[in-house]
């Protein structure tokens, strides 16, 4: 089973780099064990214009056997040498993806102390693959690796080169080639993408593989146009496990639409007026009313449920009645934007204790968000489809059970007074649903009967006499508080 990564330099930017970027050196020939044989990584080619990584992995038929998964597509019968004769030692499958994890795990991850900026930046990549399994043929190949920004090259591979008559095989000899993707993105999109197209896995799946999947996906996999066969192949098309995976690949796509929609809007209307003073901004306005409404129920730890880039987290931060702060997204990247807009590495220790960033999906329940004082829901519940909001519902009103939740949403009805808005749009694509003023209030008045909440409506920016306002918010607060929530209130 082999993998060549080959990259192209300069004497100021020679192509040896990629040494450093892989952490392995080009004048070495290092090899690495693994549960199913032996990795080598080797280097036939490395100068400043052109360097070749290769990665050869040594499969060892009787372990593979040994380690239950090994018995051929779909379990070969115990006797005969059925489930020794395979294509597994030869080519590219689920094996040669979990030994590109291990043996270049950092470059995966885009870390390298040595070269920082070469792994943050785009290079030159051709990435070639001798045999490859490809159900679904050239077409799918191309379907999968095209849309990441590759230029694909998928060869079909002869049955037998002296029978041409026979046809072609299921494999083809495939070559990857971009300058517009980094080398850590090239790696994942393969961990994810050789056993698609293998369509078997050597391995049980567990439920830790849509973990597995969402990490290696990130950036790239929710919006990918093949994303529903990439999560049904990757986990061997285990149903549960699979609507997992799509409902959190859902959740990250929509959380990372954060409320700079509504401050577009507001840009476009500032733009057009010609009055001296600038109106302050509705996402202003709604952390303002935020905040208001927080200190007025006297919350000190508080929960911002779907964070985004950490707007909201950052203005709580200056008050100090608010000792703990936690921004909870399901989006890595948004908690990563997040954690910079904070400067986390740089914030004294006395103000960090006070702020926690972590990863969460709000459609099940997690036992880290008990506890709470306040939980904020930020322009959260629009983007999601009306089927889902029950769970949401649950997990943070039935579970978490914060003594005061705040959810502030759209008012559709508001929608007319912006000139720049189409007549019959919503205001970002991404929103499923945006409710009129009745609306929001029978859903929030079923919740708060649901689950022992008493619920009161505030409105955020200019009450329009007709219409409302732009945003409106509602404030729950908790009924029946027992003792020991009493005592600790």
């Amino acid at each position: 089973m082999f993998l060549t990564i080959r990259t192209t330099g300069t004497p100021e930017r020679p192509a040896t780099d990629l040494g450093y970027l892989l952490h392995k050196h080009p004048e070495k020939a290092q090899a690495f064990s693994t549960s199913y044989g032996k990795a080598h990584v080797l280097y036939p080619e490395a100068d400043a214009e052109r360097c070749t990584a290769a990665l050869l992995l040594e499969v060892d038929a009787v372990a593979l056997v040994r380690r239950g998964k090994g018995k051929g597509r779909g379990g070969a019968p115990d006797a005969a040498l059925a489930q020794y004769v395979n294509d597994r030692p030869y080519a590219a499958s689920s094996l040669l993806a979990v030994a590109l994890s291990g043996v270049f795990s950092s470059a995966m991850r885009g870390v390298c102390a040595a070269r920082p900026e070469r792994a943050a930046q785009p290079l030159p990549l051709r990435i070639e693959v001798p045999a490859l399994p490809a159900r679904g043929g050239p077409d799918l190949v191309r379907r999968l690796f095209e849309p990441l920004g590759w230029t694909v090259t998928a060869e079909p591979v002869a049955l037998d080169s002296e029978f041409p008559e026979w046809g072609d095989s299921r494999y083809v000899r495939l070559v990857l080639e971009s300058e517009a993707l980094t080398l850590a993105e090239a790696l994942r999109h393969l961990y994810v993408l050789l056993p698609v197209l293998d369509d078997a896995k050597h391995y049980w799946v567990a439920s830790d593989e849509v973990d597995k999947l969402l990490r290696a996906g990130e950036g790239w996999l929710p919006d990918h146009p093949e994303q529903h066969l990439i999560t049904n192949r990757y986990l061997s098309r285990r149903w549960s496990l699979t609507r997992e995976a799509r409902e959190r690949l859902e959740l990250v796509r929509l959380a990372e639409a954060d409320d700079s929609e509504v401050e577009e809007i507001d840009n476009a209307v500032e733009a057009e007026t010609e009055a001296e003073e600038k109106p302050t901004p509705l996402a202003v306005q709604r952390r303002d009313a935020i905040t208001a409404a927080l200190q007025e129920s006297g919350a000190a730890r508080v929960l911002d449920l779907g964070c985004g880039q950490g707007q909201l987290v950052q203005a709580l931060l200056r008050d100090p009645r608010f000792t703990e702060i936690v921004g909870v997204d399901v989006s890595m990247r948004a908690l990563t934007i997040a954690s910079r807009r904070l400067k986390l590495d740089r914030m004294g220790e006395r103000q960090a204790s006070r702020v926690k960033l972590f990863q969460s999906s709000l459609a099940y329940t997690d036992n880290r968000l008990k506890g709470y004082d306040a939980a904020v829901l930020s322009e959260v519940i629009e983007h999601l489809d009306l089927p889902r909001l029950p769970a949401l519902e649950y997990a943070v009103f039935g579970a978490a059970r914060p003594r005061t939740v705040l959810v502030t949403t759209p008012n559709v009805e508001y929608n007319v007074r912006w000139e720049s808005l189409p007549a019959g749009h919503v205001r970002h694509g991404d929103h499923r649903f945006e409710w009129t003023r009745e609306e929001f209030r029978t859903w929030a008045g079923t919740v708060a009967e649901r689950h022992g909440y008493g619920v009161e409506f505030v409105p955020v920016g200019p009450d329009d006499p007709e219409v409302g306002p732009p945003t409106q918010m509602a404030v729950f607060v908790i009924r029946n508080v027992n003792e020991k929530e009493a005592k600790a209130a």
